[in-house]
């Protein structure tokens, strides 16, 4: 079953996301309090794979009123190839649609051999014209770029 992701999936989906080889949890905004703040500022578009009552899959997927994006996309290792992947996908892509969102992108680690051979294979675009920056907002940081 494909449905909304609620709070309440919270263990579930973060013993998932310890489960993917290769995934990148970061403690602040993965904690239960992060996600909270992100299905608030996105209540409709984030989703869950749930097979007898075990949640399988899930994608973080939210916008800024203009372009959406997905974020930690994974489907347990034993659940992969069924179509689950692709599922939550479309799930996400109608959710952003109804919300006048008309573009969606995403992050993949460029290590991550799957995750790529599946965004490849499901038509999906690899951006070579753009460059990709982080700036963690800590004060340390924050005082460093403004000196």
């Amino acid at each position: 079953m494909i449905r909304a992701m609620t709070i309440d999936d919270y263990e579930q989906v973060r013993n998932l996301w310890m489960q993917i080889k290769g995934f990148a949890i970061r403690s602040i905004d993965d904690s239960r309090e992060g996600v909270l703040r992100f299905l608030e500022r996105n209540p409709n578009t984030s989703v869950v794979a749930e097979e007898n009552g075990v949640i399988v899959g899930a994608i973080l997927c939210g916008h800024d009123g203009r372009r959406g994006c997905l974020y930690h996309v994974c489907v347990a290792p034993d659940y992969r190839r069924r179509g689950i992947g692709k599922a939550m996908v479309v799930f996400c892509m109608d959710a952003l649609k109804r919300e006048h969102i008309n573009k969606v992108s995403l992050i993949a680690f460029t290590k991550n051999d799957i995750g790529n051979a599946f965004w490849h294979n499901v038509g999906w675009v690899q951006r070579e014209d753009l460059n990709y920056y982080d700036f963690v907002l800590n004060r340390e940081n924050i005082e460093a770029f403004n000196q």
